[in-house]
């Protein structure tokens, strides 16, 4: 996903953390970190942490946040020091050298997805791990590991809690563009972990006219309707009127999937809800499955969207957060700042462990942020525990507070 979209989905839904983590990591189920680190890194003051992120250009006021935010995790005696350099205009390579030459061990950011290939080789040469900050899962690779909320992150925790629900046979129908294939491919893979059939995946282009053919044909309706169509003409040519109004009440089958996956927003997600309800595509038949961005009013406007389901964090801890970055700079912070808190407080965790290796990086019970369990792959891949929400907010299966739990 775009950081656009990503900076969308965090900062004008102010989507946050898991319940009951209080704001900071816990390293395993018995070590919870408050905000600023409570319980933090007595000998991790020997260790270098290097931030970066714009502080010039349009995304300076940004950057100054996310800054504030690596501060507040730090403001523990004994954590690791914080250098920080500006990655914009076209700057995070040399800043990113520049980082590591000045001895940092463990670069936080950059913001973008084209910053973080920059930042790539001259990391993976210095051997220091990365932390990035895109929801890109395409530059993830091992020492470098993407934290912003995925496709694929959202997907799977779906999949999850529909299979959960008894639902098997899924179908997409998802707009032509990146995040359109970007939640294709995150449905294949999480079908073939879950050891379901190959989903059916199709892409449509803007405009009535292309969504009506394709929900017509996926939807099967013409197979579906046809029989009873038929029973109706025929009982119309025999003039019994009272049996073809009958056969007109009667539902017909219902679609040859049960879980239903849509990435669009505002007028084209109006529109395909709107054809879905017309071909009979309904609860509880059929449940609809979409991206963390239905989270936002604006971008479900006009939807028929009667028990649909999508993937977040949970809202319940990120007021932890968010007090301490208030009581301590005046404002509340932007919701991309969650995510260099998060970093720079496993930085923190990690440094008072002895170092940024791999295995302290890449434990197997993960983290708890101020959005949620967050979990690092040797192989730079992110699992987030994500909940499960209805559209009218409520949690239909709450964010997975360990490894181990359903959804993480």
């Amino acid at each position: 996903m775009r950081r656009a979209a990503w900076a969308l989905l965090l900062g004008a839904l102010a989507l946050t953390g898991c319940a009951g983590t209080g704001g900071g990591f816990i390293q395993g189920p018995a070590h919870p970190l408050g905000p600023g680190g409570a319980g933090g890194a007595s000998n991790g003051a020997a260790h270098k942490v290097a931030l970066l992120v714009p502080l010039s250009g349009p995304d300076a006021g940004l950057g100054q946040a996310m800054r504030q935010a690596a501060e507040l995790a730090l403001a523990v005696p004994g954590a690791p020091a914080l250098t920080v350099a500006d990655s914009a205009g076209g700057n995070a390579a040399q800043a990113a050298r520049g980082a590591i030459g000045a001895g940092g061990e463990i670069i936080l950011g950059p913001l973008t997805v084209a910053e973080t290939r920059a930042v790539a080789g001259p990391a993976r040469s210095a051997d220091v791990p990365v932390l990035a900050f895109t929801s890109d899962p395409s530059v993830a690779q091992p020492g470098l590991w993407p934290l912003g909320l995925s496709p694929l992150q959202q997907v799977r925790r779906l999949v999850a809690a529909a299979r959960a629900e008894g639902r098997s046979r899924f179908v997409a129908l998802l707009p032509d563009n990146a995040l359109g294939h970007a939640m294709a491919a995150a449905l294949e893979k999480s079908a073939t972990e879950a050891g379901l059939a190959a989903p059916t995946i199709r892409f449509h282009g803007a405009g009535m006219a292309a969504m009506t053919a394709l929900v017509r044909e996926v939807s099967d309706y013409a197979d579906r309707r046809g029989p009873i169509d038929k029973q109706i003409r025929e009982a119309r040519d025999k003039g019994d009127r009272k049996t073809a109004a009958e056969l007109a009440r009667q539902p017909i089958p219902p679609p040859p999937f049960d879980a239903l996956l849509l990435a669009d927003t505002g007028e084209q997600l109006a529109e395909i809800t709107s054809l879905l309800a017309y071909y009979d595509v309904d609860p509880p038949q059929v449940r609809l499955l979409g991206p963390a961005l239905w989270a936002s009013p604006r971008a479900r406007a006009g939807a028929t969207l009667r028990g649909a389901w999508y993937a977040a964090p949970d809202p319940a801890a990120r007021a932890a957060f968010v007090a301490a970055y208030q009581a301590k700079y005046g404002v509340p912070p932007p919701s991309l700042a969650d995510l260099a808190y998060d970093a720079a407080s496993l930085a923190r965790v990690v440094a008072g462990e002895g170092g940024f290796h791999g295995r302290a990086l890449t434990r197997r019970e993960g983290f708890l942020g101020a959005d949620g369990l967050l979990v690092l792959a040797p192989d730079g891949s992110v699992r987030r525990g994500l909940a499960v929400f209805r559209t009218n907010g409520a949690i239909v299966s709450p964010a997975p507070l360990r490894v181990g739990e359903a959804g993480s």
